[in-house]
């Protein structure tokens, strides 16, 4: 009998599926280098030792235990491409053996700063409400028409959080000549400064900014930080943009600032997804809404693949994993980026 000797690995990648993150090409080379185990991500601890006990690469974000950690003695990444990191394994464990967990959700940034400035393109010169009224014949002409526009170029602009998406955002806003704030208390001033953006205190962020960017992972800490005090510093008449995760805000407070007409704002993500079609930020004026579209790009999904076989070649030959994002031991537990339910 002749035995397979390439490595294995585990794929539980839901909510993705192979098929969506690797090319037909790509599936193909993963497929011939790898003996791939496909299975539930709640039915991983439930695998032989055969399975458990040869696995060298874990695809997907499974619970884990320690007990079954223990069992999975040859395991030496997790390559998380669901790209929100759950508090759901003992990350402390994972660390202590010299174990990767590395998120692919690089590929979402370019795409969702490029929808971000399209949001905020929108607000400042009322494009989609514009298209709607050309729609429905109350299309106002000329100057009439732009009676509270305002230019994003030379515009004061704030960025809540500046990992991945934050600096992929300040790229793309980069031809404005902008005076961007930012606000990323898990990052250090001269970082910042070497970006080419002004480290600001979150209160200052809000207060002085044109546009107000949150791109903030949700972390166990600031669940819901953004609230009714936040919005009311705003100046009048500001945009805030929401990127990253609804939790990061109270949404109520949110909707009824816009409501108040002290602010406008976009957003594409929601408490709940998908939104009860009675929800009140449907028909809210000055609310532009997206349905958490922002980084679903076939291009995007497809580029977790490429990454995920440049770092398991890495790894195969003894080398650490460098395209994919390394979680990092004094943050990772205090994530708290849960996809949302959706019904």
């Amino acid at each position: 009998m002749t035995t397979d000797s390439r490595p294995l690995a585990i794929s539980a990648p839901e909510p993705r599926s192979l098929e969506l993150i690797f090319t037909k090409e790509a599936l193909a080379l993963l497929r011939s280098k790898y003996r791939i185990v496909e299975t539930d991500p709640d039915d991983v601890a439930g695998l032989g030792d055969d399975v458990l006990g040869e696995a060298r690469y874990i695809i997907g974000q499974p619970p884990l235990s320690k007990e079954t950690l223990d069992r999975m003695t040859q395991l030496r990444c997790i390559l998380n491409v669901e790209s929100n990191l759950i508090n759901n394994m003992p990350y402390e464990v994972l660390f202590e053996r010299g174990i990767h967990v590395v998120t692919t959700g690089l590929v979402f940034a370019e795409p969702v700063a490029e929808i971000g400035l399209g949001f905020a393109l929108s607000l400042a010169r009322g494009i989609a409400d514009a298209d709607l009224d050309f729609r429905e014949g109350r299309e106002l002409w000329g100057g009439d028409g732009n009676a509270s526009a305002r230019l994003l170029s030379g515009s004061d602009i704030g960025i809540v959080g500046f990992g991945d998406l934050g600096k992929a955002l300040n790229r793309v806003l980069s031809g404005f000549r902008a005076n961007i704030r930012v606000f990323d208390p898990w990052m250090p001033p001269s970082i910042l400064r070497e970006h080419g953006v002004q480290p600001a205190g979150l209160a200052e962020v809000l207060s002085a900014s044109d546009f107000v960017f949150v791109v903030a992972s949700v972390t166990s800490e600031n669940k819901g930080f953004l609230g009714a005090e936040a919005f009311a510093r705003m100046r009048k008449g500001a945009a805030f943009i929401l990127l990253s995760r609804a939790d990061v805000v109270d949404f109520d407070a949110l909707m009824a600032a816009v409501a108040s007409g002290h602010i406008v704002a976009a957003s594409d993500v929601y408490p709940e997804e998908p939104l009860g079609l009675d929800h009140p930020v449907r028909k809210l004026k000055g609310f532009l809404r997206s349905a958490h579209r922002a980084g679903a790009l076939n291009s995007a999904f497809k580029k977790m693949g490429d990454m995920v076989l440049e770092d398991m070649d890495l790894m195969d030959r003894g080398l650490p994993p460098m395209r994919c994002k390394r979680a990092e031991r004094e943050t990772v537990s205090r994530m708290r980026s849960k996809p949302v339910t959706r019904n």
